[in-house]
């Protein structure tokens, strides 16, 4: 079993090459399904997650081809091709690795007018039901059956028809289905209180460089007018904002400074303000983002909110910064309920954070002190790396698969601006 050991205390600074996004990267996969032609797609992260969801791809008759990556590039180009659906049933031995599986559920029930799809696993960060998938297909003219731990959905007449649905709550893996659903629905759909997230924004770039039909792209009212068939194309995955504020939070947390080569500062803007609020300089540069902590951290109050707000994605690496800052932070989880997990382990080594809830007060320490602990999901997994870089002493980091579900050689990219850390397995 792998895991990372890290000598903290040293200051960071250099240049990081931020990796495509992990949660664009995984709505755009599916769309592959949408069409008979070839589907390419650049800029693809080297993640578990990744590798698993290609792997789901193929067990329903999708070809996947990697091109050849060259030695210290990041990132790597894709063609799928799914000239055939060879079939309509995502197993639970498949969809059991992570929550982002129920994503073939749209594009299959499109395209095939069927799809059975396993209730999905992923992190364990608290009750994340399907039930706004599942209204949202049904209002575009799917007919739902759920039956031992699988969902069936049908198109009655092979297609769906489209049709109007308003989310009561904004949830970002329900519109990305709803929306490569509607696609090829014969007739117009259109989606109230949809989710925001640039990762959305993303998603509706490819499916209308493949052929969709899409009005008020970016905007919390999505209007789709179906298609007969979409076409390939060649797309680039955006680059990653929660990588990008991750290591934003290693050079505050450090002392340091970093620029995020190829961070998108308008994908960004909760998070850097953010950041800016904390006391880090925060400059826009020709490459990225710049960020620079040049005086003592400053304690925020964070509350997590869907896009435009400050992101769940981020609560944690936050945390882990803020444990620095002299005085009291405060922050409240407004998406999950159980997503604190990291709490006990950076206790551990030394933090002062009180929970209640979902909403946690820290104590800023003068120091924290190396540990071992272990992650228990992909946030809470960089917020303990986060805590080891600026840790005196040694810090190992268990269950660091968590890790490589979403922090593309994490290791190597913080060796290069002055990070120790090592992978070490152990039999």
């Amino acid at each position: 079993m792998d895991s990372l050991h890290i000598v903290g205390g040293k200051r960071l600074e250099g240049r990081i090459p931020i990796s495509g996004a992990k949660n664009s990267a995984l709505t755009l996969l599916p769309c592959a399904l949408l069409t008979a032609d070839k589907l390419t797609l650049g800029n693809l992260p080297r993640l578990a997650d990744v590798d698993n969801f290609s792997h789901l791809l193929n067990g329903l008759g999708a070809s996947t081809k990697i091109a050849g990556v060259k030695k210290g590039e990041f990132g790597r180009r894709m063609t799928l091709s799914a000239r055939e659906i060879a079939s309509t049933v995502a197993p639970y031995d498949m969809v059991r690795k992570m929550r982002a599986s129920i994503l073939v559920l749209g594009p299959m029930l499109a395209r095939a007018g069927e799809a059975t799809v396993s209730l999905p696993g992923g992190c364990a960060i608290g009750d994340r039901p399907i039930d706004l998938h599942l209204q949202a297909l049904e209002a575009l003219g799917a007919e739902i059956e759920l039956a031992a731990g699988y969902v069936k959905a049908t198109a009655p007449k092979g297609r769906l028809s489209g049709g109007e649905y308003s989310f009561p709550v904004v949830s970002v893996g329900a519109t990305e289905n709803a929306l490569m659903a509607a696609v090829l629905a014969t007739g117009r759909s259109q989606l109230f209180n949809a989710a925001r997230e640039p990762e959305i924004v993303d998603l509706c770039n490819l499916l209308v460089a493949m052929g969709g039909k899409i009005e008020g792209i970016g905007s919390s009212h999505l209007i789709i007018d179906g298609v007969e068939g979409l076409n390939g194309c060649t797309y680039d995955v955006m680059p990653d904002r929660i990588e990008a504020g991750s290591y934003a939070c290693a050079a505050g947390i450090t002392g340091g400074s970093i620029e995020l080569v190829g961070a998108r500062p308008h994908d960004m803007l909760a998070i850097t303000n953010a950041l800016a609020a904390a006391g880090l300089v925060v400059e826009f540069t020709a490459d990225g983002i710049r960020v620079t902590a040049d005086k003592p951290l400053k304690p925020l109050a964070i509350s997590t909110a869907p896009y435009p707000g400050f992101p769940t994605d981020m609560q944690a690496q936050f945390m882990a910064m803020l444990c620095m800052a002299p005085g009291e932070s405060f922050l409240e989880e407004t998406i999950f309920e159980n997503r604190y997990m990291h709490v006990p382990e950076l206790r551990r080594m030394g933090a002062n954070i009180d929970v209640c809830g979902r909403s946690a007060i820290v104590h800023g320490v003068e120091r924290m002190t190396g540990a071992q602990v272990m992650a228990t999901d992909l946030r809470a997994s960089m917020s303990l790396v986060l805590a080891g870089l600026c840790a005196t002493g040694e810090t190992e980091v268990l269950r660091v698969y968590h890790l490589d579900r979403g922090y593309e050689r994490l290791e190597e990219k913080l060796q290069a601006v002055g990070a120790t850390i090592e992978r070490r397995t152990t039999g």
